[in-house]
């Protein structure tokens, strides 16, 4: 397969699933920011989602104070906002387009139908006002994007980099969300030397988060028991059978590496399986005893990295 093509395939999985990602939790920040609490207090929870993408800096360039509506407005269609749902959703049907003889008609029409749709609901004056439905019809569109690719691609290498940008972007995303959310929750590092004895959880805050990846009712299934951060951390970080946690992520990323490998990507496959290993062998109590936040810090930076051989060894180099 040609780089370039490849290059298009695993960026329009990527977009896909970032913008679901960024709906995802436009929407749990949402459903937080109704609960009754003080302003400073809100205000840190949509400071803790720009900073979840690194965009509180273009966010302060675009707008002069932290609101509800201006986050709302810069994270769903602001234009100038590279990761904003319409960017996302508008990039993802771009390398679509441009890739056209590598898809089914149905993952086409999927992706330009998304596109044309999202456009429509985004004149709706209600949008800002309450986000839930525009938010929600992009992650089902999402799902729909997903699901079509899955049942009607022939399984060959275009099959696989699409793939590959999917869970490697879920991964990214799922381990920020944890970061900052569980951050903001608990004001720092809770597990560590530092944490209150007897400290009350939000079962609110704590339901929100898993909601936001799909885990509420997966949490109930495995654990039987109320919800409790150290069971929600092992949830989403080491659970190989939750699909949205990291373990989960990894495992589909390094069987679909494996599946078009070649003969300058053996470094890349060994990062992407040591990263897998870790999880794999893992145990919760050793990853919150070293720090949560130092953990998924090193985890994002390791996915950067894996990204970038990715980008060398099979894709269209990423400018220096």
């Amino acid at each position: 397969m040609l780089s370039r093509t490849a290059d298009h395939l695993f960026w329009m999985a990527r977009y896909m699933e970032r913008a679901e990602n960024t709906a995802r939790m436009l929407g749990v920040s949402y459903e937080m920011s109704l609960l009754p609490q003080s302003h400073d207090a809100a205000e840190q929870g949509w400071r803790g989602l720009l900073s979840i993408s690194e965009l509180t800096s273009s966010f302060a360039q675009r707008f002069g104070e932290v609101t509800a509506r201006n986050v709302m407005d810069f994270m769903i269609r602001d234009e100038s906002n590279p990761s904003s749902i319409l960017s996302c959703v508008r990039a993802a049907r771009e390398n679509a387009r441009a890739v056209r003889g590598a898809l089914t008609t149905e993952v086409w029409e999927t992706q330009n139908q998304t596109w044309l749709e999202f456009n429509k609901l985004l004149r709706a004056e209600s949008t800002l006002r309450d986000p839930g439905p525009v938010l929600e019809r992009v992650k089902t569109r999402s799902h729909l994007s997903r699901g079509v690719t899955v049942g009607t691609m022939l399984q060959d290498e275009a099959l696989h980099f699409l793939r590959i940008g999917t869970f490697l972007e879920r991964a990214d995303n799922t381990a920020r969300l944890l970061d900052v959310k569980f951050q903001a929750a608990v004001g720092g590092d809770f597990f560590g030397a530092q944490a209150k004895e007897g400290q009350e959880i939000d079962f609110y805050h704590w339901s929100a988060i898993l909601r936001s990846v799909s885990a509420f009712e997966i949490y109930r299934k495995v654990y039987r028991n109320v919800i409790v951060p150290e069971k929600v951390a092992e949830l989403l970080i080491l659970r190989p059978d939750m699909p949205r946690s990291l373990a989960a992520c990894m495992n589909d990323v390094v069987a679909n590496l494996n599946l078009v490998a070649n003969a300058q990507s053996a470094e890349t496959l060994r990062r992407a399986g040591r990263l897998r290993s870790d999880l794999q062998f893992g145990h919760i109590d050793e990853i919150l005893a070293t720090g949560l936040h130092a953990y998924l810090t090193q985890f994002l930076d390791r996915v950067g990295d894996l990204g970038v051989g990715i980008s060398r060894d099979f894709l269209v180099p990423m400018a220096a």
